[in-house]
């Protein structure tokens, strides 16, 4: 099969093509035959998603079979202002692969969000749960979904939250940096969700590939915590004497609003080809000790 990955240079992306090259992930062995399969990676600079006759382009010098889509506008706050942009790449590119994935007889695994949920639950979301966004982050890419639905007829929708990985920036990554340079920080403590690996999520993802089990999932780190425990465990974790002090949402104001609540239960995965996504605080552990 050929295998398109696109925005693969970005935390999923890069982590899909590391499990490609050393043929297993931190989690373990992959119940897909990667080696006999061919993986190509595209990012923005070869292809344009939201040009369908760009996506043609590409497609025809070979025949996608499987298209993975990890391309997305993440600046939450951003998108409060760069509407179009947001709709054009969240919702209008992924129309556009679907359109084209049905052109090609492929099958595609489209990368959704918590966001797309109102965040005010009390129990984790579950992937039939009703979808009321409230940013623009969120209701674009709940659009992406919404199209992926009407023009595809061999999809999987695989909702992530709160996802880093070795490149780019993440919160781990930024509570690391800040830590080492200040004695003390504030971290919002009335947020609560599901600490994801990208390395986890993209096991998971290339072990949809060789199925048929489509429709929606939900695919996050096991457990949950707040924004504070987050960033107080990987302090601890990194052996940095930071002190991390809870505050709240109104203290540390942004743009675009935050769920306050959305956590997310691998209802399907367990139901099909199994959950094997780590406990947030192991996780987070490997990941420390790597970087």
């Amino acid at each position: 099969m050929n295998i398109y990955v696109i925005g693969s240079n970005g935390q999923l992306g890069n982590e899909i093509r590391s499990i490609y090259e050393k043929n297993k992930s931190e989690i373990g062995l992959v119940e897909f035959n990667l080696k006999e399969n061919k993986f190509i990676f595209l990012d923005k600079e070869d292809i344009d998603i939201c040009k369908i006759e760009n996506i043609y382009e590409v497609f025809e010098k070979e025949n996608p079979d499987v298209i993975i889509n990890c391309a997305a506008y993440t600046n939450v706050d951003n998108c409060e202002t760069d509407i179009d942009m947001a709709f054009k790449v969240n919702a209008i590119g992924s129309k556009n692969l679907a359109i084209a994935g049905e052109k090609y007889n492929s099958k595609l695994i489209h990368v959704s969000t918590d966001y797309v949920f109102s965040g005010d639950g009390e129990v984790p979301y579950r992937e039939y749960d009703i979808t009321i966004p409230s940013s623009v982050y969120g209701k674009t890419k709940l659009m992406g979904e919404e199209y992926v639905k009407q023009f595809s007829s061999r999809y999987f929708i695989v909702r992530t939250a709160w996802l880093y990985g070795y490149i780019g920036n993440n919160f781990v990554k930024t509570i690391m940096k800040i830590s080492k340079e200040k004695e003390e920080i504030k971290v919002v403590d009335d947020q609560r969700g599901n600490p994801t690996n990208a390395n986890d999520l993209a096991h998971h993802i290339i072990g949809l590939v060789g199925t048929e089990n489509y429709g929606i999932y939900h695919c996050v780190g096991k457990g949950e915590c707040s924004w504070y425990d987050f960033a107080k465990e990987i302090v601890e974790q990194s052996g940095i004497s930071c002190k991390v002090h809870p505050c709240t949402t109104e203290e540390y104001p942004r743009p675009a609003k935050r769920p306050s609540y959305s956590c997310l239960d691998n209802m399907m995965f367990r139901s099909t080809i199994g959950d094997s996504m780590r406990d947030w605080k192991i996780a987070l552990k490997d990941f420390i000790s790597k970087i």
